[in-house]
């Protein structure tokens, strides 16, 4: 059932506000057109009993001793530290993971965004900005932009290559963007900002699609449900909201934080989605019967970050009290 597998105390030396999975597939056997290819002799593999090679699941978390780090999960769902990723000066605020495996970009109070190798721990790129030019983080679905929200309201996206700002999104008249998802189809841009409004763009057109008034207070975190249909909010105002991405429509209002909810994170099938809060909780949730399943109360301080793992089992949160949580949350539990 619903467990605690694993707590690293002290996983900075100062609250960790960011954590995200990443996952990076073993890599093929090379083809003569110089691509990855299957391996030829992968037909054989049940005849001999050797195993595929799997893809490996990492975790990264980014605190506000400047550092990001990377953490491997052992077999004991122990946690073994990687990489230890020095390039802010200032606390980090966000950290997200190329769907690919192969990037890490990290946002600092320092106004900078780092690009770095995961596998490596090499710094790819360092972009500078002006004071709170930006804020949160994700990756486009297709690993090449990186989006982040500003104090205007405006969304920008750099490619991961050459750092520049291929793309900006502006709502006009915004405010200070907390929030930011990218939906898995690539065809819309999700921001919460500081004044409880939801804002979706529409990529490729470049211009506002939606705007949403669900919240009282600030969005602290949003995302996508794996199908693109569904937005899940989350706001200083106590609650979570869903709402129907094509028909901007609410579909639910979920309750059950006792202060702000910071973070939200759908689990890969879509089945379940996590919530953490300043109540110091981290609560899973029935997405079909819109009821919470279990409540863990394992951080002694506000619960900053929480993430669902790629294969829909386990779930990490970060937390003031410089703890990294990792759970067990078995996806078939009935509610």
């Amino acid at each position: 059932m619903f467990s605690l597998l694993h707590k690293e105390e002290a996983a900075h030396d100062d609250g960790i506000w960011s954590c995200s999975w990443g996952r990076l597939q073993p890599e093929g056997v090379h083809t003569d057109n110089g691509e990855e290819g299957k391996d030829p002799d992968a037909s054989n593999d049940s005849l001999f009993g050797t195993k595929k090679p799997e893809p490996v699941d990492f975790i990264v978390t980014g605190g506000l001793d400047d550092l990001v780090k990377v953490w491997d999960i052992r077999e004991d769902d122990q946690l073994k530290l990687r990489h230890t990723l020095k390039g802010h000066s200032l606390g980090v605020v966000s950290v997200a993971v190329s769907p690919d495996g192969k990037t890490i970009a990290s946002s600092s109070l320092d106004s900078s965004l780092c690009f770095w190798d995961s596998k490596s721990g090499q710094q790819k790129n360092l972009l500078s900005f002006g004071p709170v030019d930006l804020w949160t983080v994700a990756f486009s679905p297709c690993n090449k932009y990186v989006i982040s929200g500003s104090n205007d309201g405006k969304i920008s996206m750099y490619s991961v290559e050459t750092g520049k700002a291929e793309q900006v999104l502006d709502p006009q008249n915004g405010k200070f963007t907390l929030s930011i998802a990218y939906s898995p189809d690539g065809k819309y841009i999700a921001s919460g900002a500081i004044d409880g409004i939801i804002t979706i763009f529409d990529v490729a057109a470049g211009k506002v699609a939606q705007t949403l008034e669900g919240h009282a207070m600030s969005v602290r975190s949003l995302c996508f449900s794996p199908n693109s249909q569904m937005l899940l909010t989350a706001s200083d105002d106590g609650h979570m909201k869903l709402y129907d991405v094509a028909h901007s429509d609410v579909a639910g209002t979920l309750s059950g934080h006792a202060s702000w909810v910071l973070c939200v994170s759908f689990s890969e099938d879509g089945k379940h989605f996590a919530s953490s809060s300043s109540d110091m909780t981290v609560k899973i949730w029935d997405f079909a019967e819109r009821k919470c399943m279990h409540t863990f109360s394992d951080h002694s301080d506000q619960a900053w970050g929480v993430k669902y793992s790629l294969s829909n089992d386990k779930v990490i949160s970060v937390s003031e009290d410089k703890s990294l949580n990792l759970y067990n949350c078995p996806p078939n539990v009935i509610v």
